[in-house]
């Protein structure tokens, strides 16, 4: 089968890709409006760009009337904002932010998830969630569909015991984030595995539940 992307709608290459580029993190974004309100919202084209200097991306659509979403009014006004993995525990109230509310009314309050004050930036972060990654608007993309936000990360908040500051390490024994596929369809990634070199398989090696 072959598909020329260039005699299909947007909405026919976003179907597509959308569902066949899976399984995708998901940024449970916190930011904050000029008048204080604190907005939560999932996004799944999401993804680490690099580590020196430590980047993410987040890419949100353009709304009707190229109107924006409130992530990312909030984001070009504040040029700050928190990004957090869900996690199986809080994957359902992830989904339900991802509702349209007043600019007024916050996602938080609307699922029952709290707000702690961050480190080095304004927007809070979500108590429940098991990482957080405070960031600072880094560079701005956009482009007829979308706003892509780059953010360099200035903080992280880990869950007590999640990482070990001696080895750099993260233990994954209970650790278990969630992914996106199409449509209001996730996955868990309790099914790991590995796959060694023949050095590997004869030497020390790190075990599944610790990377």
């Amino acid at each position: 089968m072959d598909i020329d992307f260039s005699q299909l709608t947007a909405y026919q290459r976003y179907k597509l890709m959308a569902s066949l580029i899976v399984p995708r993190p998901i940024a449970l974004v916190t930011t904050l409006s000029p008048g204080g309100v604190v907005n939560a919202a999932p996004f799944s084209m999401f993804n680490m760009l690099g580590e020196d200097p430590p980047l993410l991306m987040l890419s949100i659509n353009r709304l009707a009337g190229d109107a924006l979403k409130d992530t990312a009014a909030n984001i070009r006004a504040e040029r700050e904002f928190v990004v957090h993995i869900a996690d199986e525990p809080i994957a359902e109230a992830m989904h339900r932010c991802g509702a349209t509310l007043p600019r007024s009314q916050s996602e938080l309050d609307l699922v029952g998830l709290h707000a702690c004050r961050s480190a080095q930036v304004r927007p809070p972060r979500i108590t429940e969630a098991p990482v957080a990654f405070e960031c600072v608007l880094h560079e701005t993309l956009e482009n007829q569909s979308r706003h892509i936000f780059i953010g360099r990360v200035v903080h992280l908040h880990a869950r007590e015991g999640l990482v070990d500051t001696e080895t750099w390490r993260v233990r994954l024994q209970d650790y278990f984030p969630v992914g996106r596929f199409g449509a209001s369809f996730y996955t868990r990634t309790r099914d790991r595995f590995a796959m060694e070199t023949p050095a590997e398989a004869t030497s020390h090696h790190t075990p599944i539940d610790e990377i």
